[in-house]
């Protein structure tokens, strides 16, 4: 449903007090501008969402009388965390203090409040249902975990999935494994090769953030691995194993130890997909795991273009061109090319940035872009890239239409596909109700 009017601004009262502002309509912002959100982007925040309040910082709202924007000066800015298979098209608007602390590493949607009910700008990109949180039940993934932990008691990558990753960080994947369902995660790497800004699970001490989960610690076997995924891939509905998390390094680091286990997986079973969420930094390591029989490579960005890719990531002994050559490799090999795209609104539905992925899909022969909410602090971001004029924008769901217009064969989503997905009917082959 589009809403008739905008939502108003909400602000927290610092102590964990969230209360709307019936003077002022919610803006959103896009790169460094707060803009009026079209009403009809807004959608109910989905289940599974959550609020934050965001300290030292003034939300920018419309006054309802004026029409001019201000600030909300009741209390500090107020931002969604909304849930996976949903991005956001607008970020919270406001004004920060120059004390003001640097943010953790999650998505900030702007929210506001209308008719007893909160509204965020995004939409529901995936209608996989395998990250909703209506389908976890804490009591089963607890059991899972300790029957898994029971059958594979010398394992140790069963052992940090289940007691980091599933009952400590809550991680989806981890917990879907736990369930013996769809997606399992194979962490595979302790080290890596880029030193990205916004690293989930490792941050120097010299930065004002803290990594929100553990990095492995250890270099699995391939009999580690094959252990536990051929059940998996043998038993669970729709069943993807998945090397590169984000409780690790960088996948292609350990190509070799990978590559054998896809070698004896494909030895005991021919089910499911192969997939590794990647950086793409090794061009040859991907063509050796497409040889041994891998399905799928997601290839994580910021940017489809060199120039805001190199200072986010970092890298060390590679470029920006070597992730281009990576989803060339499978596509050569009739393997699926997706990217695991870090949504900015007014970043990458920039002008500059339309044209780059344009360029970027027609060189790659990409079948997929996952739209994935950026979980940064907005302001720290665009200052350790260097950006301080983003240009022209045109809305990240004006972005979505257009691509689709033009490449009406490139599929949207959030997670990787399973084989059935990709062999058969893409709009119905996957987990759902």
């Amino acid at each position: 449903m589009s809403l008739t009017q905008s939502p108003y601004i909400l602000y927290s009262d610092g102590k964990g007090n969230i209360f709307e502002d019936t003077s002022l309509y919610v803006t959103g912002r896009s790169g460094w501008d707060a803009l009026p959100i079209p009403e009809n982007e807004w959608i109910e925040l989905p289940d599974g969402g959550s609020l934050y309040e965001l300290p030292g910082r003034r939300g920018i709202g419309i006054d309802v009388e004026t029409g001019e924007m201000r600030l909300c000066e009741k209390g500090w800015a107020v931002a969604a965390f909304i849930p996976p298979a949903h991005t956001g098209f607008y970020l919270a608007a406001y004004e920060t203090a120059a004390d003001a602390p640097t943010l953790p590493l999650f998505c900030y949607t702007a929210v506001g409040w209308l008719g007893e009910k909160f509204f965020v700008p995004a939409t529901r990109i995936e209608p996989d249902i395998r990250q909703d949180c209506a389908g976890y039940d804490q009591d089963k993934v607890n059991e899972g975990a300790r029957e898994l932990l029971k059958h594979y008691p010398h394992n140790r990558l069963v052992s940090h999935l289940m007691n980091n990753c599933a009952l400590t960080y809550q991680c989806p994947a981890a917990r879907n494994f736990s369930l013996g369902r769809w997606e399992c995660p194979v962490p595979a790497s302790p080290a890596c090769n880029a030193n990205c800004v916004g690293c989930i699970s490792l941050q120097p001490d010299e930065e004002p953030i803290v990594s929100t989960q553990d990095r492995l610690t250890f270099k699995p076997t391939p009999e580690e691995i094959v252990e536990f995924t051929v059940p998996h891939l043998e038993a669970a509905p729709y069943p993807i194993i998945s090397f590169g998390q984000g409780c690790e390094g960088e996948p292609l680091l350990m190509w070799e130890t990978i590559r054998k286990a896809i070698i004896e997986i494909r030895k005991h079973t021919s089910k499911g997909s192969i997939n590794i969420n990647t950086n793409g930094s090794k061009p040859d390591a991907v063509k050796a795991l497409c040889e041994a029989g891998l399905d799928s490579i997601r290839v994580s960005t910021n940017s489809a273009r060199r120039e805001i890719y190199m200072p986010y990531y970092r890298p060390n002994n590679y470029d920006f061109d070597d992730i281009i050559e990576s989803l060339k490799i499978v596509n050569s090999f009739g393997g699926w090319t997706s990217i695991n795209y870090f949504v900015f609104p007014g970043m990458t539905d920039s002008i500059a940035e339309y044209e780059a992925l344009r360029k970027f899909i027609k060189t790659t022969g990409l079948k997929m872009i996952q739209w994935r909410n950026f979980n940064i602090d907005p302001d720290w971001y665009l200052g350790k890239i260097g950006v301080t004029e983003t240009g022209e924008c045109m809305g990240v769901n004006q972005l979505q239409e257009l691509l689709k217009a033009e490449f009406p064969d490139l599929q949207y989503g959030y997670f990787n596909p399973p084989i059935e997905r990709i062999k058969g009917k893409f709009e119905s082959d996957f987990a759902h109700h």
